[in-house]
């Protein structure tokens, strides 16, 4: 197997980093504050709590879920790998829609399972009928990476209930979203919901992702993730970023009025954009190839990423930075175009 291939993380150059999705702004400081009060004592010769009890209650209070629904992870790919794990045997079938987030391959092939791709419609919804009814485990990301676009809740709920297995609503980039899909896990049983606090809560160096699910799954997937999958400082960090709802609510409100200026900045530069609910804007561009368009971007110490497709082709998915950030990948792009 090729193995997932991770975006561009530079170890030296001073890079504009618009590659990999990540907050351009800093946490929570009452993140920052748990992460030094965490550091400062005894606790780290200690094991952590393996279920993440205080972060539950936290986002059970906040999302207004049972805290015996949800599991915590090593960021949304260890929840990935977990249901993967637990719902998929080997030989069996996964199945998602394309272009979507390419982990999903991977995460099959560790299993010896196949992954069915289907192709979006023209619209950005999922096919009707679900062409994939029985795989073992069905993953669609909402919003979608790299498009930004979205489900409706219609069909969410159309989908739900045409797979006769689990369904997996990949919503890492939901806080960005007009809306998201808790509402159908009390009529769908078989709904999983795997969320990270990487992109909004700007907390993607210390890796913490979370999945809402009947408790009765739950359960089950306990059995088969890592015994303490979660450190000390994490499960800190995550509990008092997610209680400082305010702060993410305001670094959300600054990302998305960058993210409007940005797409309207790229289509009078003459890409073609989709409008994007999440952090990122996805590019494409009929009049000259956008492959050097992203080494010339990085030889001028910018990073977007470069994706290609099959059947799809490809293109360039820019992540929303600060103003000032955007400004320089906008100069630069005039310069090159």
């Amino acid at each position: 197997m090729a193995g997932y291939t991770p975006g561009e993380q530079p170890r030296d150059g001073n890079y504009i980093k618009l590659n990999t999705n990540e907050n351009p702004y800093p946490p929570s400081p009452r993140a920052l504050a748990a992460i030094r009060e965490c550091a400062a004592d005894d606790r780290l010769r200690r094991y952590p709590d393996p279920l993440g009890t205080a972060f539950r209650q936290a986002a059970s209070r906040v999302l207004d879920v049972d805290p015996d629904a949800i599991l915590i992870g090593n960021g949304s790919d260890d929840i990935l790998t977990i249901t993967t794990r637990a719902f998929v045997p080997e030989g069996g079938t996964m199945a998602a829609p394309t272009p979507s987030y390419i982990l999903y391959r991977t995460l099959a092939q560790i299993q010896g399972a196949s992954l069915e791709e289907i192709p979006f419609s023209d619209t950005w919804q999922p096919p009707s009928p679900w062409p994939a009814a029985d795989a073992n485990l069905s993953v669609l990301p909402n919003p979608n990476s790299p498009t930004g676009t979205m489900v409706s809740l219609s069909n969410l709920k159309r989908l739900a209930c045409e797979c006769n297995g689990p369904l997996i609503i990949d919503e890492a980039y939901a806080d960005f979203a007009e809306y998201n899909a808790l509402t159908l896990l009390a009529e769908h049983k078989n709904v999983v919901i795997t969320r990270t606090l990487s992109k909004s809560y700007a907390l993607a160096g210390i890796r913490f992702g979370f999945a809402i699910a009947d408790p009765a799954l739950v359960r089950e997937f306990t059995k088969v993730k890592d015994s303490y999958n979660c450190d000390m400082i994490s499960l800190a960090a995550a509990t008092a970023a997610i209680e400082d709802q305010a702060y993410m609510r305001e670094i959300r409100r600054k990302i998305i009025a960058t993210r409007e200026r940005l797409f309207q900045e790229l289509v009078h530069l003459g890409f073609e954009v989709l409008p994007s609910q999440a952090n990122f804007l996805w590019c494409r561009s009929r009049k000259q190839p956008v492959k050097p368009l992203y080494e010339e971007l990085k030889r001028r110490l910018i990073l977007v990423r470069y994706m290609h497709f099959e059947g799809y082709g490809d293109g360039l998915r820019i992540t929303v930075g600060t103003d000032d950030e955007c400004d320089r990948l906008l100069a630069e792009l005039r310069k090159i175009v």
